[in-house]
């Protein structure tokens, strides 16, 4: 009895195969990881160390903290920091409330009008507004140099409204049926059936416009004074462009950081979202693909 060979793709790999994979592996992982190892050990050191191995560490000497309490000793930084994480938790709770309410109307068949108001939201999706235009929009709001045009002009994206949509429009009728029959409205139908089973895409979507709040640095430098920077501009301003910032404590002077101080803020900038990503990945899959799919 003669025997089939198997695809190549199901025989087992050999020896040298499987260390090429091991060598790649590590390659990759060594190119991420060592640029953000080298910043955190640089924040780490002392300044004299730094200067001593030419503007980078890799491995402190004599590791001290002395970086991170000279920023967040009050100043710039610190005042910062508190906008980024102020922004960030309010813009996001307002994004997924207004994308949540918009996305289970837009899933619902009976809803009068939901398909011109989709292909409207989708319009501004493929054709968004310039710099010049939104800067106009929140000029004539009153909303300058305050925190809400951090949050307003950027409420609801349209990929995560598409993502959530898809997810609603996936939850079986019957469960509609069953709750419209015993007697549930439109928001008991929200909050008691279609949330508990969207907890994946929800957390998806959160992540979303977290990461984004917590990142923007444009809108700040468009419509805030730099006493009201989030924590992403200061970094553009204070690492990036290598410029300093007047101190919003005295008013009077410019900080100019040594290269601890720098690579510290980058790293304040850099770790809530690391440190959050982990506990939400295993939701990825289910809620991205299930939207999109859906869709």
């Amino acid at each position: 009895m003669s025997t089939q060979a198997r695809p190549g793709w199901m025989e087992k790999p050999r020896p040298v195969t499987q260390a090429g994979k091991v060598v790649a592996l590590v390659a990759v992982v060594a190119l991420v990881c060592v640029p953000f190892l080298t910043i955190v050990a640089t924040s780490l050191a002392s300044p004299r160390e730094v200067v001593a191995n030419g503007g980078w560490v890799l491995w402190p000497q004599h590791p001290t903290l002395d970086a991170y309490r000279d920023i967040l000793d009050g100043g710039i930084v610190t005042h910062a920091l508190g906008v980024s994480v102020g922004v960030t938790l309010i813009g996001t709770l307002l994004s997924l409330a207004a994308t949540v309410f918009l996305a289970y109307a837009l899933s619902r068949p009976q809803v009068y009008g939901r398909k011109p108001i989709l292909l409207l939201v989708l319009f501004t999706f493929l054709f968004p507004p310039g710099m010049i235009p939104s800067f106009l929009v929140v000029k004539e709001l009153g909303l300058l140099d305050s925190y809400a045009s951090l949050i307003l002009p950027v409420l609801v994206n349209v990929f995560n409204l598409v993502v959530l949509r898809g997810f609603f429009q996936g939850i079986p009728e019957e469960l509609y049926e069953a709750a419209r029959l015993d007697g549930a409205g439109d928001l008991r139908v929200l909050f008691s059936i279609v949330l508990p089973l969207s907890k994946a895409a929800l957390a998806v979507v959160g992540l979303f416009y977290a990461v984004a709040y917590w990142n923007s640095w444009f809108y700040a430098s468009l419509y805030m004074e730099s006493d009201h920077w989030p924590l992403q501009q200061v970094l553009r301003t204070y690492v990036v462009a290598g410029e300093g910032l007047t101190d919003t404590t005295t008013g009077e002077g410019t900080v100019n950081a040594p290269q601890t101080v720098q690579m510290a803020v980058l790293v304040l900038a850099t770790a809530p979202i690391l440190l959050v990503y982990p506990f939400l990945q295993k939701y990825f899959t289910k809620g991205v693909l299930t939207g999109a799919i859906k869709s």
